[in-house]
């Protein structure tokens, strides 16, 4: 039998220990670490899911990877490309690849009775993934798209429809300039449906329109498109991915076809993942004051509770016990302390991250925050570590206190008593 384990269930049991003015700071010290590992899976959960959430919605507009014409830039007139390249069969073979589509994009402007409003067309092609916008779908359906008959239906955004006063089966008039025109183009289209993301950035900006407008408009080819979107199954593997697509354009380069390159979300909208990347440093300044918190609640109670049983310390010395067998006496009582905070910590904080998950108690202003609700990203992994690692460095701040029973004089303590 494990006589220091004994010892310290004995210590932790005691029903007398409910009486003494250690129970009270033991108390204290227990209430912090519990406080302390809600706030920081509340932290976690909360920052996780925000960047998840926002990271998503900015991949539904643009994907996780884009193919291009080399001398595109950053702006939405594109230099197009054939649709019809070598390498399709091979880059939708490609391991952590979900879905390959084509895609034009075209800057125009919208005119109402009473309103005027710049936009982006974003022509979509028959292999479009609809899941992002029928997921924001505010109303309205899809409309199909073929490669004989244009489709006069687009959608937009909440946000531009109450600008506009617009509601589903309007029509709009849109204009579209070119350099070398002196008249700007008109084409007419049909609302169809409304999507709402609450990115104020990319709400303001998107139509979603048949690809065969846009390549209409600026005397494309009908094989013509201004590039590849690419879909991946894991944003944690984007990397390798963009390396991979990389590699695939190069083996594919040759003299009589357009350098293509490929660019990362991440690139394309960087000033957004870099904002989201600063998150994560207001999580870990709150791990480290929360850990420290209860780490120090703890060092104190123990000093507390060593002062307390120095009569017992003695005893056990004068019985032939080592200061280290005594030490982790102390030890077993503190994990078992510890522990008991860190069930109860894990059963509040993922029960206030369960309640806000399904029913959305904690609204946000959308216009600041991209969302309308306090998202929650509960993961096992993070989980764990946050227990572990709470448990870890709590017990390695307890060592230097457990020191202070070697100053215990077993001939003081005993005639003291």
């Amino acid at each position: 039998m494990n006589t220091n384990l004994y010892i310290a269930r004995r210590i932790f049991s005691a029903k007398e220990n409910r009486n003494n003015p250690s129970h009270r700071i033991v108390n204290i010290a227990l209430f912090g670490i519990v406080l302390g590992l809600i706030v920081l899976i509340l932290a976690v959960a909360i920052v996780t899911g925000y960047k998840t959430e926002v990271g998503r919605k900015v991949i539904g507009f643009g994907s996780h990877l884009q193919i291009v014409n080399l001398d595109s830039n950053q702006s939405y007139e594109t230099t197009p490309i054939s649709e019809d390249q070598p390498f399709l069969t091979d880059l939708k073979n490609i391991e952590g690849i979900r879905h390959v589509q084509v895609f034009a994009t075209q800057p125009g402007i919208i005119r109402t009775d009473d309103e005027i409003h710049g936009v982006v067309l974003k022509g979509i092609g028959s292999d479009f993934d609809w899941s992002f916008f029928q997921e924001n779908k505010v109303a309205g359906e899809v409309f199909q798209v073929q490669d004989t008959i244009r489709s006069n239906k687009v959608w937009v955004s909440k946000q531009m429809a109450d600008l506009l006063k617009l509601k589903l089966g309007d029509d709009l008039v849109m204009f579209f300039i070119h350099e070398s025109e002196a008249i700007p183009r008109q084409r007419k289209f049909q609302l169809a449906g409304i999507y709402k993301t609450s990115l104020d950035e990319f709400d303001r900006m998107f139509v979603l329109v048949d690809i065969n407008h846009i390549r209409r408009l600026n005397n494309w080819k009908a094989n013509e498109v201004s590039g590849f979107e690419i879909l991946v199954n894991d944003f944690k593997t984007l990397p390798e991915q963009e390396n991979a697509v990389h590699n695939l354009l190069l083996r594919n380069t040759s003299a009589d076809r357009p350098v293509l390159q490929v660019v990362s979300i991440k690139e394309k909208y960087r000033h957004i993942f870099d904002w989201l990347s600063l998150l994560d440093m207001n999580v870990w300044v709150i791990l480290v004051l929360m850990v420290l918190v209860a780490g120090f609640n703890m060092v104190s109670s123990l000093l507390v509770i060593i002062l307390e049983r120095t009569q017992m310390i003695g005893i056990l010395k004068a019985m032939g016990a080592r200061n280290w067998s005594i030490r982790k006496v102390f030890m077993y009582f503190s994990v078992m302390l510890i522990l008991k905070a860190l069930v109860l910590g894990n059963i509040l904080g993922i029960g206030i991250c369960l309640i806000q998950q399904y029913t959305h108690i904690l609204k946000l202003d959308s216009t600041s925050y991209y969302l309308e609700y306090v998202p929650i990203n509960l993961n096992v992994g993070y989980l764990i570590l946050l227990n572990v690692g709470t448990l870890t460095i709590t017990m390695l701040m307890l060592l230097l206190p457990s020191y202070f029973i070697a100053k215990v004089s077993p001939e003081k303590t005993i005639r003291f008593e």
